[in-house]
């Protein structure tokens, strides 16, 4: 009976991959049609004995570390659009790179993890298929305000509210114009655009009252 071959390399050994060049660990040793061949760093490619040399041992030139700078467009609780959902606001809640590296061939690809507003529902994209609409910073205030104008009018209401002078409605309004008119600008909403043209009715209606007092 043929003896089996005895392995140059153990599992643990720090190893030279020299057709690539690269540094791995060997992982795992397998027997094949009668020769040994290895996994590297738990790859699913095996390597022959031929293949590979000890770390100490490589003199095939040097090997060649990369360290990457990535730049993120965007943070975390940023709001955005993205590609295909224009009509949706998404605010950022994770992201993770993605590195690929092939012989002639090399990116990276950057990918976001969002939640729609105001519903939550999951959605992941790429870096290029969004839009900023608010950085963070920006994003908790307009997020605030929202929330503070879209509650129905009968929620804010307790018991029977007493009458307001002229000049305290029409602060209060130029106050709710001044925001609806900011969110429009931000998301072009046409609920936003509405809110902005029924309140100038409103302005407008107050002051005729305000006039017709003052006579």
């Amino acid at each position: 009976m043929k003896k089996r071959k005895r392995p140059k390399f153990q599992i643990g050994d720090t190893v030279v991959v020299t057709i690539y060049g690269t540094v791995g660990v060997v992982t795992n040793m397998k027997h094949l049609d009668g020769e040994i061949v290895y996994e590297i760093n738990k790859s699913e490619g095996l390597f022959k004995e031929s293949s590979l040399v000890f770390l100490t041992e490589y003199e095939g030139g040097e090997n060649h570390y990369e360290r990457l700078f990535i730049e993120y467009k965007y943070s975390f609780g940023d709001l955005v659009r993205v590609k295909g959902c224009e009509n949706a606001l998404f605010k950022i809640v994770g992201c993770r790179t993605e590195i690929w590296r092939y012989k002639e061939d090399a990116w990276e690809d950057i990918i976001y993890e969002m939640t729609r507003i105001p519903d939550g529902e999951w959605l992941e994209a790429h870096e290029e298929e969004l839009k900023l609409v608010a950085d963070y910073e920006e994003a908790e205030r307009i997020l605030k305000k929202m929330e503070l104008l879209l509650i129905p009018a009968k929620a804010k209401q307790k018991g029977l509210p007493a009458p307001e002078s002229p000049e305290i409605v029409i602060d209060r309004l130029l106050d709710e114009f001044n925001d609806y008119q900011r969110l429009y600008s931000y998301f072009q909403d046409e609920f936003y655009r509405l809110k902005v043209k029924e309140i100038i009715e409103k302005l407008k209606h107050v002051q005729l009252l305000r006039s017709q007092k003052s006579e």
